[in-house]
């Protein structure tokens, strides 16, 4: 199992405090990415009118989904403690396979790479891989 320590903790915290400005690009890359990336994801947003990359359904939820990674970053120390209502709304409202969890935590990290390709050195990906598999499991938790 992946675990995060302190120096991962103060990593993830201190790329987020550079970048986290941005969140609203990097949810609607990593969101647009996703569903051209992998188009079985599109079924959960049938609903969708315009499901393009650049739509306003895929910039608003893209916002949505970094809006919860910033709040993860906030509660970092309970990952599974603080997200259990996401858990329970991903699980039991939305029906949300968890895998997707996964892959929408390597389109983020391949959107950050991108977009900061300065500030994401080789310590900042480990960090934030770790960080987002922690985060895809808590998001997981009820699931079981």
């Amino acid at each position: 199992m992946t675990s995060l320590n302190e120096k991962d903790k103060a990593v993830v915290r201190a790329f987020w405090a550079k970048v986290g400005s941005k969140r609203d690009e990097i949810g609607m890359d990593a969101l647009g990415r996703m569903i051209v990336v992998y188009p079985q994801t599109k079924t959960y947003f049938a609903h969708w009118k315009d499901i393009s990359p650049t739509s306003a359904p895929v910039r608003k939820h893209g916002r949505t989904v970094m809006g919860g990674v910033g709040e993860a970053i906030g509660k970092i120390d309970d990952l599974k403690g603080g997200l259990l209502n996401l858990s329970e709304l991903h699980a039991f409202t939305l029906r949300v396979d968890p895998a997707n969890f996964k892959i929408i935590s390597h389109n983020i990290l391949v959107v950050l790479a991108i977009m900061f390709p300065d500030e994401f050195t080789p310590e900042v990906h480990m960090s934030l891989d770790k960080f987002l598999a922690c985060l895809a499991l808590a998001l997981a938790e009820k699931y079981r």
